[in-house]
């Protein structure tokens, strides 16, 4: 498991294997999807992403280029099945 900087830029995105790739995506977007369903909940009708709190819209910047560099690659994310008791750490 590679550990993650506070800044994701291009030049570290390309040190990673695509498997470190697929890992860290996997890990950001849990942590976003975390983050983000708490502030619908708390937000209801009223939530929109990129007004939410700051951690928020961290989360989702670090996690969509990392999204941004697996479609590059043409690699797919790797997701729990619905219903699955799969935890990403």
């Amino acid at each position: 498991m590679r550990l993650v900087p506070e800044r994701i830029d291009k030049a570290w995105i390309e040190t990673l294997a695509d498997a470190d790739l697929i890992d860290v995506e996997a890990r950001l977007r849990a942590k976003f999807d975390l983050l983000d369903a708490r502030e619908k909940k708390a937000q209801g009708n009223r939530y929109n992403l990129m007004r939410g709190p700051e951690d928020l819209v961290l989360a989702w910047d670090r996690w969509s280029r990392i999204c941004r560099a697996m479609q590059g690659r043409t690699l797919l994310a790797r997701r729990a099945k619905p219903g699955s008791q799969e935890t990403i750490s």
